[in-house]
């Protein structure tokens, strides 16, 4: 007579186990990557409203604003993956420089930097000069 098997064996649940270890260890790498992510995107976020904000100033008044007048505020704590905010314009060429510097300790080491670029049609912004990792920045950025 045969014995009708109940069950897994151990070899079979040694393999479900395996399988599930290499899944994990592939996919845990890539969550932390897609979490840094995230993270830049909330400081592209908070750039954007900067960004407008000298823009509708250069559109207004035909040049950029100084500091005071751009509305842009250098308080790092607008975000907790930011450690500073920087407004700068320059005359040659005539261009508006915001700089991001990012929390080493939160997503990783670097500035992501905008160059605004005006005309009669507006102000044109770049992501330029980002020394932080390409693979946690958006494609326009890269």
């Amino acid at each position: 007579m045969k014995k009708n098997q109940q069950g897994f064996t151990l070899i079979e649940l040694m393999i479900v186990v395996a399988i599930i270890g290499i899944l994990a260890a592939v996919a845990l790498p890539a969550y932390q990557d897609y979490t840094k992510r995230a993270k830049v995107s909330e400081v592209l976020i908070l750039a954007s409203k900067d960004k407008v904000s000298v823009s509708e100033y250069y559109m207004s008044v035909g040049n950029y604003p100084s500091s005071a007048q751009s509305g842009v505020s250098d308080d790092a704590g607008q975000s907790e993956y930011i450690t500073a905010i920087a407004y700068t314009t320059t005359t040659s060429p005539d261009t508006a420089v915001l700089t991001y510097t990012v929390d080493s300790t939160k997503i990783a080491a670097g500035d992501i930097v905008f160059t605004g670029v005006g005309s009669a049609q507006g102000v044109s912004w770049t992501c330029t000069d980002s020394d932080l990792d390409a693979k946690y920045l958006p494609a326009n950025c890269r």
